[in-house]
């Protein structure tokens, strides 16, 4: 089965998850995890990471769309 999404919708998801990730990142419950001497990752990903790379996925289908509208 192939899900149907438009660009908008993509990117209106993947800014979603960024507020989402945003959300947990401010938490104090997460802070506290994420300094624990026992917190760690395969590569020294940390959540803020992951709201970055969300960024930049958004600000290249932005982007594309701009280039394909001209």
């Amino acid at each position: 089965m192939e899900i149907k999404l438009t660009t908008s919708e993509i990117r209106t998801i993947l800014q979603g998850c960024q507020y989402t990730l945003r959300l947990v990142g401010s938490s104090k419950d997460y802070r506290r995890l994420q300094s624990s001497e026992y917190f760690s990752t395969s590569n020294d990903v940390v959540l803020n990471d992951a709201f970055n790379i969300l960024g930049e996925v958004v600000d290249a289908i932005v982007q594309v769309e701009q280039a394909t509208q001209q």
